[in-house]
């Protein structure tokens, strides 16, 4: 039991520090555009070289 003494409050520390990582990663807009980036693999300009046959 005293073992709790020590892993609860890691526990909620790493809980709050996952939380605060979420946050600021939706603050700084990484999930605008979720769209967009799945759709620009099939656009066909771009900077790549036209093969040569």
């Amino acid at each position: 039991m005293n073992v709790l003494v020590f892993l609860v409050p890691i526990a909620l520390f790493m809980g709050l520090l996952g939380l605060g990582a979420f946050i600021w990663s939706l603050k700084s807009g990484q999930y605008d555009d979720l769209e967009g980036e799945a759709l620009r693999i099939l656009d066909e300009e771009g900077d790549e070289k036209p093969l040569k046959d």
